[in-house]
């Protein structure tokens, strides 16, 4: 049949938003902005600039200082080096030079920020990050080379009560051989403000000082040597080492002479106690926002740690976790953060993996995404229903197409999480440029099924008889179509076993794919062998045209769920701009199925308007407005979801319940407009004073698809129940209202 050239289209399709997707992976972070080649980037919430500090030129031996100055809009803070209860430090990756090497930010003093019952370590106001450099005594620029090209690549968390994760690149040309003293001021308070050694000329163990056991769950610290500037005054202590003391409780201190003594209680997420701690301490911040220059000063001492500190005996949140899975890649932090989540961590072998990925993959044949294309086969398969040859290499070449098609999704996802990139199943719809080239592949095939055009009215007779020359090159093309609209429709059982595959080795994580596939083609491939299926379908006649027809409505509907989900990511402007394409291609097709002149005049018109259209609406498309959408706030109680905020609910004493979501998860839309707008849950949700959070995974973002890695999975749906010193509680993907109903009942 004509329109299964249309499953070789696709094919085409798909591979142009694959290359897409590999370009934009790493583009939308959070929000940015600034053109390339520029040393300033401006957001919402911050404006950062890359400065350089030069006095003696670029040459060996002489000092040389790059940094990057952040200006928080007010209530806005970024993070030190430990962040503290919730947050991640600023990552700076430099590309420079031949001969220039940077170093470590030297990070300068920060501040507590209490958050309710928590307390991070970070900047309000302006902050300079100096970094070193060190010029190579090989460093030598061509007499003609005027500026070193410096490039910076930064992200950083920004925070007041929400957190939203935000990048930038920037690019600053540096003269060679004049002198840079610009920027002089701003990196000498940067050094004011930069912690001291104790004793002068060390930055390691200060004699005496130590950090030891005075009961199961406090920290005895002694500090020697502080100078007599600071004695009898109120510190402050920042640890460098994260998860060592509980930062927000407030704790005993004391001078004997001129020693400095401190009572703290030991973090409830605290790991094995460490050989040494640094320390940073300073005189104690006035309280408020931290607007105006920073007078204190600070002092860092390397402390020993005498005994061995016992573990906790509870863990009262997954944050951690959370942020571990945060700061490294998704594949590592799977392993990593699982462990640490409790129960809420999947404890799968790779034989339930399997099980479960062969069983979800059986229930994608339900999806509505996925039936259209089915049917499809189905007709095909009424055609020729006495050919049990045919039928049996079409089904091996159908399976060969799904299998294949997902071990290399699964391939790519790996690849990309190897690489630095925090990415989960799905995640090729959160590239609108895949859900437009999805729209457009649907909307010709359903133009094909309605009759308004047959490929062979414009094309060789040698390219329209392709199907029939290679049926079985059709087939395996059906399948990659058919995983192509089937994989983000996570269905039930899948969660747990996709969770697994980022901490499994790639050949067993593949086979995890490879068996979600063949659940996926199971059913065609069994219907291939058993002739008894054949004989219950009904011969071919009239009636497959009209079923041709009918299903060009669920490609239809398919399209108009594609653009709503664009609409998620791009907002109105992108989805409408869709919607004009989808428009114009129309035309375009159904002015090339015309004849004679008709043809030629409509098609050159069309052809015009169509390039006329994609070069004034293509970019409303991919242009990812930078204030994120926020459509799962609703009157019943949901709020956003931020990296850090079920922690600090949960420490107040209220249980939180997290929707892990996204537009094109047919499965997530059907729970929210099933059992999470059920009547009774609603009722038990607020008669327990449960706080909802809605994690919206519609548009790529790191922070979910770390949390949802520190969870054991790795898609959506995924729901979850936070309670104070409990470990969390995933619900299954399909929920039930008797499931969350009993699972409100124990909180």
């Amino acid at each position: 049949m004509p329109h299964r050239l249309l499953h070789r289209l696709a094919v085409t399709l798909l591979l142009i938003a694959v290359s897409a997707l590999w370009t934009s992976a790493s583009a939308q972070f959070g929000s940015k902005s600034g053109a390339p080649g520029t040393s300033v980037v401006t957001t919402p919430y911050v404006r950062a600039e890359l400065l350089a500090h030069a006095p003696q030129g670029v040459a060996p031996g002489q000092p040389l200082w790059l940094g990057l100055q952040i200006t928080h809009q007010p209530e806005w803070h970024t993070y030190w080096k430990n962040p503290g209860d919730s947050g991640l430090p600023t990552d700076l990756a430099w590309t420079l030079p031949a001969g220039l090497d940077a170093g470590e930010i030297a990070w300068p003093l920060p501040r507590k920020i209490p958050i309710g019952t928590l307390a991070n370590y970070g900047y309000e106001g302006t902050v300079l990050l100096p970094i070193p450099v060190t010029v190579a005594s090989t460093f030598a620029a061509g007499p003609l080379v005027q500026d070193a090209t410096i490039k910076l690549r930064a992200s950083w968390l920004v925070c007041r009560k929400e957190c939203i994760p935000e990048e930038g690149e920037f690019t600053l040309q540096l003269p060679i051989r004049s002198t840079t003293a610009l920027n002089g001021a701003a990196f000498d308070a940067a050094a004011k403000v930069q912690p001291r050694p104790v004793l002068a000329g060390t930055t390691g163990i200060v004699p005496d000082s130590q950090a030891q056991i005075a009961d199961g769950n406090t920290l005895q610290v002694s500090v020697h040597g502080l100078p007599v500037a600071l004695r009898g005054k109120t510190l402050d202590l920042f640890p460098e080492t994260a998860e060592v003391i509980d930062n927000a409780a407030s704790w005993k201190q004391a001078w004997n002479g001129s020693v400095w003594t401190a009572q703290i209680p030991l973090s409830a997420q605290r790991s094995a106690s460490p050989n040494l701690m640094p320390v940073v301490v300073a005189e104690q911040a006035a309280p408020g926002h931290g607007t105006g220059p920073d007078t204190r000063t600070g002092y860092r001492a390397e402390l020993k740690v005498l005994g061995t500190w016992p573990p906790a005996a509870s863990v009262a949140s997954v944050s951690p976790a959370l942020e571990a899975a945060l700061k490294a890649n998704a594949a590592q932090a799977g392993g990593a953060a699982t462990s640490a989540a409790g129960s809420g961590a999947s404890s799968l072998t790779l034989t339930a993996a399997l099980l479960g990925a062969l069983l979800g993959g059986l229930i994608l044949n339900l999806m509505p995404c996925v039936f259209p294309v089915l049917a499809i086969k189905v007709v095909g398969f009424t055609q020729h229903a006495q050919d049990r040859r045919a039928h049996r290499l079409s089904g091996m070449a159908y399976t060969a197409g799904v299998v294949l098609s997902f071990i290399a999704l699964g391939a790519l996802m790996l690849g990309l999480r190897a690489a630095g990139e925090a990415v989960g199943w799905g995640f090729q719809l959160q590239s609108p440029a895949v859900v437009a080239s999805l729209a457009a592949l649907f909307t010709l095939i359903a133009l094909n099924l309605a009759g308004v055009f047959e490929f062979g009215h414009f094309l060789p007779s040698s390219v329209a008889s392709l199907q029939a020359r290679h049926p079985v090159a059709d087939s395996f093309l059906t399948g990659v179509l058919a995983v192509a609209v089937a994989s983000p429709c996570t269905a039930p059982f899948m969660g747990a076993s996709l969770g697994l595959t980022a901490t499994l080795p790639a050949p067993q994580a593949l086979a995890v794919f490879a068996a979600l596939g063949l659940g996926l083609a199971l059913p065609f491939l069994a219907a291939s062998f058993i002739p008894a299926v054949a004989r219950a379908l009904p011969r071919p006649g009239a009636w497959m045209d009209t079923f041709r027809k009918l299903m060009a409505f669920p490609m239809l509907a398919t399209v108009v769920w594609l653009v709503w989900v664009l609409g998620q990511q791009s907002g109105i402007d992108g989805a409408g701009a869709l919607l004009i394409l989808l428009v114009g291609l129309s035309l375009v097709v159904w002015a090339l199925s015309l004849a004679g002149r008709a043809r030629v005049w409509m098609a050159t018109v069309s052809v015009a308007a169509m390039a006329l259209l994609v070069w004034s609406f293509a970019p409303h498309i991919t242009n990812v407005p930078t204030t994120p959408i926020s459509p799962q706030a609703s009157t019943n109680g949901w709020q956003p979801w931020a990296p850090g905020a079920a922690e600090q609910i949960v420490a107040t004493g209220r249980p939180v319940f997290v929707d892990f979501t996204a537009a094109w998860c047919v499965t997530c839309q059907y729970n929210k407009k099933t059992t999470l707008a059920n009547t009774d849950v609603i009722a038990d949700l607020q008669t327990k004073n449960v706080a909802l959070l809605r994690a919206d995974w519609t548009r790529r973002d790191p922070a979910i698809t770390a949390a949802l890695a520190a969870l054991g999975r790795s898609g959506v749906p995924v729901y979850v129940f936070y309670r104070a010193g409990k470990p969390p509680v995933v619900l299954t993907e399909v929920l039930s209202v008797d499931e969350v109903r009993a699972t409100i009942a124990q909180l």
